[in-house]
């Protein structure tokens, strides 16, 4: 691993409030169709919590949300089984049972063939060793292909800065433990980025560098390639013409369950393309694009953030809101964040903490 940049605490600090922020942002509407969001929220640019409909127009900024609190938790097993490319999906698996309090924390007990994390905690908990607990053969192509390959990797990566291939490594085999296919792969791509991040800003650095982490037959390289066309077609201003298309031939229809993985990093990779350094943008556009709004939110926000640091956060850009003032990212939520998990004593935590962990 290359030296640490010389602001590494502080860039590992911005990403840590990137998921956050991005979390926070998208999940008073997660699952929310495009149409509907137009319709209702109009542009999201700061947080809508006090324009939702009755009932949920009191919906709280900072919540427990298991898209941060994976994140969080699963790196642990770097501590459990230390740092380096031999730690593998078997002991993230241990970690997993050593930290998920069943039915209370971490995951989305959505139920058995129906939620990717908790079908493989029930493997686990069965005595099915990772990977053979997510596994496609196990549980199906379909499941073991949902958006959480993605959303569970900052950790990692911040752990790995300068070090697309570390990070990838990691990510993969945690993804493994609940995932296969695509959606490790995805695991793969967007933890090399964000590592990559710390040190290589450009985009299309960042994106070879994670196409480079995925084997050539990856379903990722079409999509990556097809967005840069379609964005370039649209002369980089018509965000939706692009959306349309994702919807078009990589919808979800086309794949299926709850949450499918390539769906959901269409979109964020749309974002990226379209908001250049503004981290505004880039959450305005992945939520308005709506489906899986707060883990793609967070994944960006994060990815953003390592980017361009906390003066990305903190820059007005050409955010600001409908009332004329300047979006105020960090205030609402003020670092708070919850990772309830076996350690309660740090349930109620915050992002300098898990910034510093």
């Amino acid at each position: 691993m290359a030296g640490l940049p010389a602001d590494y605490a502080e860039r590992v600090y911005a990403g840590v409030l990137g998921k956050l922020i991005g979390v926070y942002l998208g999940r008073p509407f997660e699952g929310w169709s495009h149409d509907r969001i137009r319709r209702v929220l109009g542009e999201v640019r700061f947080y809508v919590n006090d324009r939702l409909p009755p009932p949920n127009h009191r919906f709280p900024v900072v919540v427990p949300d298991d898209d941060i609190t994976g994140a969080f938790v699963f790196p642990r097993a770097l501590a459990e089984h230390g740092l380096g490319r031999r730690l593998g999906a078997d002991e993230i698996g241990e970690t997993w049972l050593n930290q998920i309090v069943e039915g209370r924390s971490v995951l989305w007990w959505g139920g058995m063939g129906i939620a990717t994390e908790h079908t493989a905690f029930l493997r686990l908990r069965q005595g099915v060793k990772a990977p053979a607990s997510g596994a496609a053969a196990l549980n199906g192509a379909v499941l073991s292909e949902q958006v959480g390959g993605q959303i569970f990797v900052d950790g990692w990566a911040m752990a790995c800065p300068g070090d697309p291939a570390l990070a990838a490594h990691l990510a993969g085999e945690a993804a493994r433990v609940s995932h296969d296919g695509v959606a490790v792969e995805a695991a793969r791509l967007v933890a090399a980025m964000q590592a990559l991040a710390f040190v290589a800003p450009e985009l299309d650095v960042l994106l070879a560098a994670g196409l480079g982490c995925v084997p050539p037959s990856s379903l990722l390289h079409r999509l990556v390639g097809d967005l840069r066309d379609w964005h370039e077609a649209s002369g980089g201003q018509d965000w939706q013409a692009v959306r349309r298309r994702i919807e078009h031939r990589y919808g979800p229809d086309r794949f299926g369950g709850v949450c499918h993985v390539i769906p959901n990093l269409a979109l964020v990779l749309l974002a990226l393309l379209q908001a250049g350094e503004c981290f505004t943008e880039a959450l305005s556009v992945v939520c308005c694009a709506g489906w899986d709004t707060d883990s793609n939110a967070g994944t960006l926000g994060c990815l953003m953030a390592l980017r361009f640091g906390l003066a990305a956060i903190d820059a007005p850009g050409d955010g600001a809101r409908e009332d004329g003032e300047r979006p105020d990212w960090r205030g609402p939520v003020a670092d708070r964040m919850y990772l309830p998990a076996a350690e309660g004593g740090g349930a109620i935590t915050d992002a300098v903490i898990e910034a510093l962990a």
